[in-house]
C-alpha cells in the first residue's frame, strides 16, 4: 500500500522522472484489508490495485528482495545487483510476529500477506477445529471469518482481554462478548505451551488445557520489516522502526520512510507515533511525495502529523478508531454499549483527542472532525448519543 501510493502520488504531483517500485513478492501489488474477509472466504481470487503502471510509467520489479543500502553511494543493493536512486523511499512494512516454538510446524499459520490468506482458504473451506492465538485486531477478523465458514473457533489471548494492547479494560468488555455470541470461544490469560501437529492437531496451554487444533492461527503482533537496514546508517529505534523525522524524512540524505515500517513525531500528540495501519500507508506516502516533487520548486508540505485512523469488522460489527486516547483524563460513553451500536468519546482537558465508533460512523466522521481541530467539547452533551458531536462544541 505504502510504496504504491508513494509511486502513484509521485506522478500525480507532477513528477516526470523515472519511477521504480521494487517488491520481494511476486504478485501485482495488492490491497491487505480484503485478505481477512473477501479473499480468504474465497469471495475474490485477489485484491490488486486498480493501477496502470504501464500508463504512469512506474517500473515495476516484482519478487526481487533487497539486501542493503549504501547511502554514500545512492545505491540499494538486490540479488541482481546494484539499483541507483536519487530519492528512496522505504516501504518494507511489517512482518508478523511468529509464535515461539512453531517454526516449520505443519498447520501453524500466519494471516499478512496473499499466499498466507491463500493457504488459509482451505482450511476455513474444510471447516477445521482453529486455533486463533492473539485477540488483537487480526485475531478477531480471523474469528470472524472462520465462523462465518462454519469453523469451530477458540481463541487464546495471554493477556486478561482483547486489544489489551490497544484500548482500556473498560472499553474491550463488551468487546469481549462478541466472541461467545458469534460461537466462538475466548480463552484469556491462556499462553501457548506447544502445538502438536497431526490429524487432528492440538495446542497444549501453559496451564495444561488441550485444545483439539487441525489448524493453528497465529495474529500475536507485527514488527518493522528493517532488518536488512543493519549496517546502513539509518536509525531505528528499540523496536526495529525507523525513526523518521516530522516531513518523513530519514537519518540518511535524500532517503524517506513510510507506512508500517517508520515512526513520526506528532506534535499533536506529544509523542513519537508507530501507526500500523491503512490510512497511515495511504496519507505518509502522500506527503513524501510532495516533498519529493516540490524539491525543485521549493515547496514544503509541512509536517507529516496526521490524526491516526483505523477500522475493523469483525463479529457483524463495523468498527472504527480515530486518534490517540493515551494521555486521555476522562472518557465518555455514547450509547450502550450492550447494544449493536455505541461509541466512546476520550478527552484531554475538555478536548477530544480519540474516539472509537462501534456502528456509528457518523460519529467517527464528525468526532474525526473535532479530533483534527483540536476542538474543546462539552462533556454532558457529548455523553448523550442523541446529539451529533458536531452540535456539542464547548
Amino acid at each position: 500500500m505504502a510504496g504504491v501510493q508513494t509511486a502513484v502520488a509521485l506522478r500525480e504531483r507532477g513528477f516526470t522522472g523515472p519511477v521504480t517500485l521494487i517488491g520481494a513478492e511476486p504478485h501485482q501489488p495488492y490491497d491487505r484489508p480484503p485478505l481477512s474477509k473477501a479473499v480468504l472466504l474465497g469471495k475474490a481470487e485477489d485484491s490488486a490495485f486498480d493501477v496502470d503502471f504501464d500508463e504512469l510509467g512506474i517500473e515495476l520489479r516484482l519478487g526481487l528482495d533487497v539486501t542493503g543500502l549504501r547511502a554514500a553511494d545512492h545505491e540499494i543493493d538486490t540479488e541482481v545487483g546494484p539499483v541507483a536512486y536519487d530519492a528512496l523511499v522505504l516501504a518494507t512494512g511489517a512482518q508478523p510476529v511468529t509464535l515461539p516454538g512453531t517454526d516449520g510446524v505443519p498447520g501453524v499459520h500466519l494471516l499478512r500477506t496473499l499466499d498466507d490468506a491463500v493457504r488459509l482458504g482451505p482450511v476455513l473451506e474444510r471447516r477445521h477445529d482453529v486455533v486463533v492465538v492473539g485477540a488483537g485486531w487480526i485475531g478477531a477478523e480471523f474469528a470472524t471469518a472462520a465462523r462465518a465458514a462454519g469453523c469451530a473457533v477458540t481463541v487464546v489471548e495471554a493477556a486478561d482481554r482483547p486489544l489489551a494492547g490497544a484500548l482500556p479494560a473498560e472499553v474491550t468488555a463488551p468487546m469481549a462478548e462478541w466472541y461467545g455470541e458469534n460461537g466462538a470461544e475466548l480463552l484469556t490469560e491462556a499462553r501457548v505451551h506447544t502445538v502438536e501437529p497431526g490429524a487432528p492437531g492440538r495446542v497444549v496451554l501453559a496451564d495444561g488445557r488441550e485444545l483439539p487444533a487441525d489448524a493453528v492461527v497465529v495474529g500475536i503482533g507485527a514488527r518493522p520489516a528493517t532488518g536488512w537496514l543493519t549496517g546502513s546508517g539509518i536509525a531505528l529505534d528499540p523496536d526495529g522502526a525507523v525513526t523518521a523525522d516530522e516531513r518523513l524524512r530519514t537519518s540518511l540524505p535524500d532517503v524517506y520512510a513510510v507506512g508500517d515500517c517508520a515512526s513520526f513525531p506528532s506534535a499533536r500528540y506529544g509523542r513519537r507515533l508507530l501507526v500500523h495501519h491503512w490510512d497511515n500507508a495511504l496519507q505518509g506516502p502522500r506527503s513524501v511525495a510532495a516533498t519529493i516533487a516540490g524539491a525543485d520548486a521549493g515547496e514544503d508540505p509541512g509536517p507529516y502529523d496526521p490524526v491516526p485512523y483505523f477500522w475493523s469488522e469483525q463479529f457483524g460489527r463495523f468498527v472504527q478508531f480515530a486518534g490517540h486516547h493515551a494521555d486521555a483524563d476522562e472518557l465518555l460513553w455514547r450509547g450502550d454499549p450492550a447494544e449493536q451500536a455505541w461509541s466512546v468519546l476520550w478527552l484531554r482537558a475538555g478536548v477530544a483527542v480519540a474516539l472509537l465508533a462501534v456502528g456509528r460512523p457518523r460519529d467517527l466522521a464528525q468526532g474525526r472532525k473535532l479530533i483534527e481541530a483540536g476542538t474543546a467539547v462539552d462533556p454532558a452533551r457529548a455523553a448523550d448519543p442523541a446529539v451529533p458531536l458536531k452540535a456539542a462544541v464547548a
